[in-house]
């Protein structure tokens, strides 16, 4: 078993770790207090084709999805941007895997030649309508209704959680195209940001990834093109289950990112930190702390490549893709925690880069399937 980066996998690291390090290390901070998003990062990560790894190359991505590598390319991208700035890796993540990588496996060449080769561009930004009021972890249960009338569909609803609602320029939602109140009813959709009766409504003010805009959409008399359906009618749900495999395994990599970023903190700041005439990390109650994180970050980021490469080569990877997805951030969350701990009362100042790391932590063991749910898609697995 081959433990080590091909070249190509080398490079992208070191381009993605340059780019955190001179485009994220401040301007995170910033963003965090401002609760906005810089745009002009986004492009930046388009030039350095970060937005095209999973993208077939026919329709202008970097070609590491037809060489078997786009899961494991984006995953390398996403711990090194997730290390710098957990707002912008989200964006990234949802254009990448919520996005890109669902129009690649299940959209008709029609729709890919339309849209994504914008979206490996940068030039614009895709976003992911799945959740609603009613319909967080049972996403099934969503009311979003797509009526067909003619060469059209008219789509009616709200979706909540939207992750880039306010910036995206496409969105792909699901919504119920049927009313038996099964999940055979969804359907899946391409839907226009600027199409008449789309709004933006409510952003929500969050606890952390507080730069990433998280909004309310509503769908109102929307009219869809027909081409614009995603599949065949009643798939969707088959889609979103799919796709959040990979988007699963694109938050593992937010995480793996997060707690990264606090072990190396808390190792730098111990090193450094006087009290009772030494450093603290020459006491054995941080050491221990310190070799529990680095611990836990290497065992998440195993499963999240695990996962990562079971994808690529085509292989099943839903338990394994919530393996990593909740080790993972159970490993973001613990590791901030104790990164905190170790700053003692600096680590609760803004001043310091951990508190933020420990409020950006905190939603990974929600998102894409809480930490409850990925229990229970790996028992089942288990038991099966």
């Amino acid at each position: 078993m081959d433990f080590q980066l091909n070249e190509e996998l080398k490079t992208l690291q070191d381009t993605a770790r340059k780019f955190a390090e001179t485009e994220l290390k401040t301007k995170a901070r910033e963003m965090d207090h401002a609760e906005k998003l810089d745009l002009s990062v986004f492009k930046k990560m388009a030039e350095q084709g970060f937005t095209a790894l999973t993208i077939p190359e026919k329709f202008g991505g970097a070609g590491t999805y037809d060489a078997h590598m786009a899961n494991q390319a984006a995953c390398i991208v996403l711990e090194e941007i997730n290390r710098r700035c957990a707002s912008t890796g989200v964006t990234l993540s949802v254009h990448m895997s919520l996005f890109s990588s669902l129009m690649t496996k299940w959209a008709s060449d029609d729709i890919k030649s339309r849209y994504l080769p914008d979206m490996a561009s940068g030039k614009k930004i895709g976003a992911y309508c799945l959740s609603e009021a009613g319909a967080g972890s049972d996403a099934g249960s969503l009311q979003t209704r797509a009526k067909k009338n003619g060469d059209h569909y008219i789509l009616n609803g709200t979706k909540l959680w939207i992750t880039s609602g306010e910036y995206a320029d496409v969105f792909i939602v699901m919504a119920r195209t049927s009313d038996t109140g099964k999940t055979k009813d969804i359907s899946s959709f391409v839907v226009d940001a600027k199409a008449p009766g789309v709004s933006i409504s409510k952003k929500e003010k969050k606890m952390g990834i507080r730069a990433s805009a998280t909004n309310e959409v509503v769908l109102q008399d929307v009219k869809v093109p027909a081409n614009n359906l995603i599949g065949e009618e009643g798939i969707g749900f088959k889609i979103a289950l799919d796709t959040l495999d990979g988007g699963r395994i694109g938050i593992a990599a937010q995480a793996v990112g997060i707690a990264r970023a606090s072990v190396e903190d808390a190792v730098e700041y111990a090193k450094t930190r006087q009290q009772f005439e030494q450093p603290i990390a020459q006491f054995q109650a941080i050491q221990f702390k310190l070799a529990d994180m680095a611990m836990r970050v290497d065992a998440a980021r195993l499963l999240m490549y695990r996962a990562a490469w079971l994808r690529d080569n085509g292989l099943p990877c839903g338990k394994e893709a919530a393996m990593a997805k909740l080790a993972a951030s159970e490993a973001a969350n613990y590791c901030a925690k104790e990164a905190v701990q170790i700053f003692g009362g600096n680590g609760y100042s803004r001043e310091y880069d951990v508190e933020r790391y420990f409020r950006d932590a905190r939603i990974t063991e929600i998102y894409e399937g809480t930490s409850e749910v990925q229990r229970i898609v790996i028992s089942r697995a288990v038991l099966a």
